[in-house]
C-alpha cells in the first residue's frame, strides 16, 4: 500500500468493509470519529444552508424558493438513495481487482444494499463506518445540488427529481467507484489523484450543469432582459457558509484526525484566499470595480481548484491553484460565457467544471515533492497525463450520459416549465408561495 493511496478514501475503504481479512485488526479512536462527526455536519452545513442561500441570493427574488427547495428536496432524496442502493454502486468491492478490467472497475455491486451488514461495531479507517456512510453521503447530495445553478428558473420540479435520481445512479456513483473504490477502480487504476472530489464532485457537476443548460435552452428574455441577483447579502452570506464548511469537505477526506488533515485545511485556507482575491483583481482590472458577487465566486473558485489537490499539495502548490483558478474562472464565467451565448444561469460550469478541471491538472504538477507537494510523483509530466485522461474521461463520460437522460425525459414528461410559469415566476407556479416581497 503506497502512501498516496493510503492517504485517499479508497485504500482506507478497502481495509475495512465487512468482510475483509483486516477489519479485525482496526481499533476505534475516539478523535478520529468526532473530528469525522464534525467534518460530516460541515458538509451537509454547504448544502443547507450554505449553497441554497449562495444560489438563492442570485436568482431574481420570484425564484429564490424554487431554488432552495430543489437543494431540500436533493438533500432528501440523495440521502435515501445513498442509504437503498448508492453507497453499495460507490464502494462495494466485490469483483474488483488490481490492473484488471471488468464490470466492477466501473461500478460496484448491490451487496452493500440497504447498508447490509453495517452494525453499530463495524470500523472504517478508526472510527465507525456509519459515519463514513453519511460523510459520503453529503458528498453524494451537494454534487446534484451543484447542477440546479445551471438550469435554475426553468426546470420542473418534477422533471427536476427525475433527473437527479437517474443521473445520481448513473453518473454520480459509477464515477465515485472509479475513482474511490480501490484497487480495480478504472481511474484509481491509472493512478488519477483526487484527494477529494475535484473530478467526482466538481468537473462531474459542472459538466451536467453546461449539458444541462444547453439542451433545457436560455431563459426567457436571455440575455437582452436584465437578470440580475435580487439579494446579494444571502449570496455572501451562503458563500462563506461553503468556505467554512469546505474544511470539513477537504480536511475531512484524510479520515482521520491527522497531519494530512492539517495540511489540508491549511491549504484549503491559502488557494480560497488567493482565487478571491485574483478573481477581484481581474474584474478590477477589466471592468473598473471589484464587486461583491465577484468575490464571492472567486472563494468558490478557489474551494473548488484545490479540493482535488488537498491531500498531496504544499502551500506555496495552493497558492499557485488558488491564483490560477480565480483568473481562469473569472474569464470563463463572464467573457466566454458571453461569447459562447449559453444560458448557465448562475456559473456552475464556469466555477465548479473549470475550477474542477483547473485543479485536477495541477494536482499533477504540484503534488510533486520537488514542487512542495507530498504525492509520490516522481514524473511531473506522466502524473499530468494520467490527470489529462481522468479529466477526459469524466467530461466525456458524464457529458454523454446526461445529455441522454435528459433528452428522454424531455421525450416522455418534458423538462421545463411553459412560458408562462416562467414569466410568474417559479415560487408561485410550482410551489404556490412567494419567497421574498416584491
Amino acid at each position: 500500500m503506497t502512501l498516496r493511496r493510503f492517504a485517499g478514501l479508497g485504500a482506507l475503504l478497502s481495509l475495512v468493509f465487512p468482510g475483509l481479512a483486516l477489519a479485525d485488526e482496526v481499533v476505534l479512536n475516539s478523535g478520529d470519529t468526532a473530528w469525522m462527526l464534525t467534518a460530516t455536519a460541515l458538509v451537509l452545513f454547504m448544502t443547507i444552508p450554505g449553497l441554497a442561500l449562495f444560489y438563492g441570493g442570485m436568482v431574481r427574488s420570484k425564484n429564490i424558493l424554487s431554488v432552495m427547495m430543489q437543494c431540500f428536496a436533493i438533500t432528501g432524496l440523495m440521502s435515501i438513495l445513498w442509504m437503498v442502493y448508492g453507497y453499495s454502486l460507490a464502494f462495494d468491492t466485490t469483483g474488483m481487482e488490481a490492473g484488471v478490467v471488468n464490470f466492477n472497475s466501473f461500478v460496484g455491486g448491490l451487496g452493500l444494499a440497504f447498508l447490509n451488514g453495517v452494525t453499530p461495531d463495524s470500523l472504517t479507517a478508526a472510527f465507525p463506518e456509519s459515519v463514513f456512510i453519511v460523510f459520503q453521503m453529503t458528498f453524494a447530495i451537494i454534487t446534484p445540488a451543484l447542477i440546479v445553478g445551471a438550469f435554475a428558473e426553468r426546470m420542473k420540479f418534477s422533471a427536476m427529481l427525475v433527473f437527479m435520481t437517474v443521473w445520481f445512479t448513473l453518473v454520480y456513483a459509477p464515477i465515485a467507484h472509479m475513482v474511490w473504490g480501490g484497487d480495480g477502480g478504472l481511474l484509481w487504476d491509472w493512478g488519477v489523484l483526487d484527494f477529494a472530489g475535484g473530478t467526482v464532485v466538481h468537473i462531474n457537476a459542472g459538466i451536467a450543469g453546461l449539458v444541462a443548460c444547453l439542451v433545457l435552452g436560455k431563459r426567457k428574455g436571455f440575455p437582452t432582459t436584465a437578470m440580475a441577483p435580487h439579494n446579494l447579502g444571502l449570496t455572501l452570506i451562503g458563500a462563506g457558509m461553503l468556505w467554512v464548511g469546505w474544511f470539513g469537505f477537504n480536511a475531512g477526506s484524510a479520515v482521520a484526525a491527522n497531519g494530512t488533515a492539517g495540511m489540508a485545511m491549511l491549504v484549503t485556507q491559502i488557494a480560497t484566499a488567493a482565487a478571491a482575491l485574483a478573481w477581484m483583481f481581474a474584474e478590477w482590472i477589466t471592468h473598473g470595480k471589484p464587486s461583491a458577487l465577484g468575490i464571492a465566486s472567486g472563494v468558490v473558485a478557489g474551494l473548488v481548484a484545490i479540493t482535488p489537490a488537498a491531500g498531496t499539495v504544499g502551500p506555496v502548490g495552493a497558492l499557485v491553484i488558488g491564483l490560477a483558478a480565480g483568473v481562469i474562472c473569472f474569464f470563463c464565467a463572464t467573457s466566454l460565457k458571453r461569447k459562447m451565448g449559453y444560458d448557465d444561469s448562475l456559473d456552475a460550469f464556469g466555477v465548479h467544471g473549470i475550477g474542477g478541471i483547473v485543479g485536477a491538472l495541477l494536482t499533477g504538477v504540484f503534488a510533486a515533492p520537488a514542487l512542495g507537494g507530498f504525492g509520490e510523483v516522481e514524473s511531473i509530466a506522466l502524473q499530468l497525463w494520467i490527470q489529462f485522461k481522468g479529466v477526459a474521461f469524466t467530461v466525456i463520460y458524464t457529458a454523454i450520459v446526461t445529455f441522454v437522460i435528459l433528452k428522454v425525459i424531455d421525450l416522455v414528461m418534458g423538462l421545463r416549465v411553459t412560458d408562462e410559469e416562467e414569466t410568474v415566476g417559479l415560487d408561485l407556479a410550482l410551489h404556490n408561495e412567494r419567497g421574498y416581497n416584491l
